[in-house]
């Protein structure tokens, strides 16, 4: 028994030698921006253990040591929280990046059974702060950005400010998932947006009548230059030429879409704020902007939402958030529930000022309209009674005459009665 137990530790051992521990790693991410992060968080670990180079070999490197030797594991994690916290207190880093670093190492280790106290190691990490203390941008600047001359920075600004969506979200959105909502008077009042479609973070949200407007005229503006757009159609791709060279091939054409992903949309944004002179060089030692380029605009979605007082728990689920129990319980109607309640923010969540005079033009010439339509249901009442009165009086002077008639006739006829003695008195005589 001991020799048959000491071959299959042996072949475990080789079949863990033969695993690929990044491949492990991998497998338990799920978000694309999970995958973009975790990795190079998991190599600051490696650095600091001066373990050589790749990033596979630093990862095989680790993982016979952690196995060989938990302890040596432990230290080096307390080891790199000590320094990491050391960095934290001259303002290099946050406390709160401490967690990030952590939670990669600590998944990598789990994944490939490396067996430590985490209990115990996690004692030293600090809370930090549970809210960044960057603000939102201001309208003032979100129109600044739309300047930008790129014919994409306008739909993707509309979008994000009025949906409230990540920026990862475009790497799954296509034209299919954007419908209108129509009003009783067949006008677009917002449109619905479906976010990460077949993932389990699956959810509904909602755009203004003005992002819908800018994302359509992107998609027209497409089709006119020979895309064929469907409901397949990625809503974010790349630039083309806008004529057909001998040289090159097809690359660049309007006909051959590639799809922009996060990635590239986020680098536009950024290249317009700094084309429109929004972020001015930092100052030495300060690392963090007043506000994120991307997470920014979802922070100001969020804040205009506040301030016109939507239901708290209809704008969670708009911006795609867990509410609890409610998430169980609550069921609320999309069009008569959702969308009255998302028409309360529609004013600031509108960039362009001639779309919001637009809109309060049309809501004065309806009041307007219904004025108008009140005044004249009124008048016309007060005609049909003025006509009520006019048959009334008219009634009551045809009653009149006839009664005067009558009482006329019938004085002459007593009066007759009376004087007939003395005129046959008088014909005697």
């Amino acid at each position: 028994m001991s020799n048959l137990s000491q071959t299959q530790t042996q072949e475990n051992a080789q079949e863990q030698e033969h695993e690929n521990p990044m491949e492990v790693f991998l497998y338990a991410l799920r978000a694309p921006e999970t995958k973009r992060q975790y990795p190079n968080r998991l190599k600051v670990l490696f650095d600091f253990l001066g373990l050589s180079e790749p990033l596979d070999n630093q990862a095989h490197e680790f993982l016979r040591k952690g196995r060989d030797n938990p302890q040596w594991a432990y230290k080096s994690f307390v080891r790199f929280i000590i320094f990491q916290k050391e960095r934290a207190s001259t303002g290099q880093i946050c406390e709160s990046t401490i967690s990030n670093y952590y939670k990669a190492a600590k998944l990598f280790c789990e994944m490939n059974d490396v067996v430590l106290n985490w209990k115990k190691i996690t004692k030293g990490i600090p809370y930090g702060r549970r809210a960044a203390n960057d603000r939102a941008p201001s309208m003032e600047e979100i129109r600044m950005i739309s300047l930008y001359p790129d014919r994409r920075i306008k739909p993707i600004l509309c979008l994000m400010v009025s949906s409230a969506i990540r920026i990862g979200a475009f790497d799954a959105m296509k034209w299919q998932h954007i419908s209108p909502i129509i009003d009783d008077k067949g006008q677009i009042i917002a449109a619905k947006l479906l976010v990460y479609p077949g993932d389990s973070e699956q959810y509904y949200t909602l755009m203004t009548a003005e992002a819908y407007g800018t994302l359509k005229s992107w998609m027209d503006y497409r089709a006119s230059c020979g895309e064929e757009i469907t409901g397949e159609s990625w809503v974010m791709r790349d630039l083309w030429r806008t004529t057909e060279t001998l040289h090159g091939g097809y690359f660049g054409l309007a006909r051959y879409p590639k799809r922009l992903k996060h990635s590239g949309i986020k680098s536009l944004l950024e290249r317009a704020v700094k084309a429109q002179g929004i972020f001015k060089p930092l100052p030495k030692g300060v690392r963090r902007r007043e506000w994120k380029v991307a997470h920014g605009l979802r922070k100001y979605a969020n804040t205009a939402m506040i301030k016109c007082h939507v239901s708290p728990v209809i704008k969670e689920m708009l911006l795609g958030h867990r509410v609890g129990l409610e998430d169980n319980y609550f069921r609320p109607n999309f069009e008569s529930d959702v969308v009255p309640e998302y028409l309360k923010a529609v004013d600031l969540l509108t960039i362009d000022e001639s779309n919001r005079l637009k809109k309060k033009i049309e809501q004065l010439t309806e009041k307007t309209n219904d004025s108008e339509n009140i005044t004249k249901a009124k008048l016309k009442e007060k005609d049909k009674e003025i006509q009520n009165l006019k048959d009334s009086f008219k009634e009551d002077i045809v009653t009149m005459e006839q009664k005067i008639k009558e009482d006329v006739k019938k004085q002459l006829s007593q009066l007759l009665i009376r004087l007939k003695p003395e005129i046959v008195a008088e014909g005697m005589s």
